[in-house]
């Protein structure tokens, strides 16, 4: 029996005399997959993941499922659960994106409803709950930048140099990062991963992975979103506000902004590098090759965190030899 087979059996264990179709809902950079169960009498449409046992681990979901909808953000419910086989049964958060649905004019208002769904998750936070986002994990993630988008994408070979600078940069960035308070971390928190919900905004998905890590880190997803660009000026005015309703809050974020945005700058540059090494994997490891198309986005959101800072100086010029760009007069092609 194949894997929708027994998806759609269990499916109709947990619905008896329901009759239901089932189609593609999303799918995601891992092994999961999910699908809509929409049935004939007109009930609420259902999702069911699909995360297979050798690869995924369901468990995870479940608990930040439950960890976050405590704090009041709007996460599916989990309706049921068969770890063996690796399928959950959940609440549907519809299904238009964050990215599929903003634009110039309701921008404002939709970040500023994610805020306060991140915040909320963030209020609730304590250590020993989530994993930790160490040194280690994030070295981990640094480290598929060489890796994946050095080596294979681009088919340069460092030189013993080279890749000493490169780690030394990445010690900096660690430091920073791990200097940082600590949160909840959702890890992915960005416009594909939040919906649009005609009410309750924003219905927020993928967070099996969230870890217990610094606090600027959601904000870089959000604001550094791979899949969709906003002028900086703006996306610094919502982080200025973000971070003025995170002290009336007792949120743990720095006194002074000008910190504080810094701790931003680095950790952007610690997700972006990881990043480009992830797309480069997911190309040439697992043939999707559509994440080939974000990386110019990610390229110059990093770009310009290591121009401005004499601290990332190596870095930049690394990304220039990796990515030549054109200046003339000034200008930046």
């Amino acid at each position: 029996m194949d894997r929708l087979e027994l998806l759609r059996n269990w499916v109709a264990q947990q619905h008896p005399g329901r009759a239901f179709s089932l189609s593609p809902a999303s799918a995601d950079a891992s092994f999961r997959r999910y699908f809509r169960a929409s049935f004939d009498d007109g009930g609420p449409s259902l999702i069911v993941m699909d995360a297979p046992p050798s690869h995924e681990d369901c468990k995870p979901f479940v608990k930040v499922a439950r960890l976050f909808g405590a704090s009041g953000a709007h996460v599916p419910d989990v309706l049921a659960e068969n770890h063996e086989d690796g399928f959950l049964l959940l609440t549907d958060l519809g299904s238009t994106t964050y990215l599929q649905a903003l634009n110039a004019d309701n921008a404002a208002h939709l970040y500023a409803d994610a805020l306060g769904a991140l915040a909320s998750i963030q209020r609730t936070s304590q250590p020993g709950v989530l994993p930790e986002y160490s040194r280690e994990l994030l070295m981990r993630e640094l480290e598929l930048f060489p890796v994946w988008y050095i080596a294979r994408h681009k088919g340069v070979t460092l030189s013993d140099a080279e890749t000493a600078e490169l780690y030394e940069v990445f010690d900096r960035i660690l430091e920073v990062n791990l200097a940082e308070p600590k949160v909840f971390v959702h890890r992915d928190y960005h416009s594909r991963n939040l919906m649009h919900l005609p009410a309750g905004n924003p219905g927020v998905l993928d967070f099996q992975d969230a870890v217990y890590g610094p606090i600027t880190y959601d904000l870089v997803s959000l604001f550094k979103d791979a899949y969709i660009e906003w002028d900086e000026e703006l996306t610094i005015d919502w982080l200025v506000r973000y971070w003025e309703v995170a002290r009336t809050l007792g949120l743990p974020v720095r006194e002074d902004f000008a910190e504080f945005h810094r701790d931003y700058e680095w950790m952007g540059a610690q997700r972006h590098i990881k990043v480009l090494g992830i797309f480069a994997r997911l190309c040439y490891r697992d043939g999707k090759d559509a994440y080939l198309q974000s990386m110019p986005l990610v390229m110059r959101y990093l770009r310009k965190t290591a121009e401005r800072y004499r601290e990332l100086k190596p870095l930049a010029r690394l990304l220039d030899k990796l990515d030549p760009v054109e200046k003339v007069e000034g200008l930046t092609f």
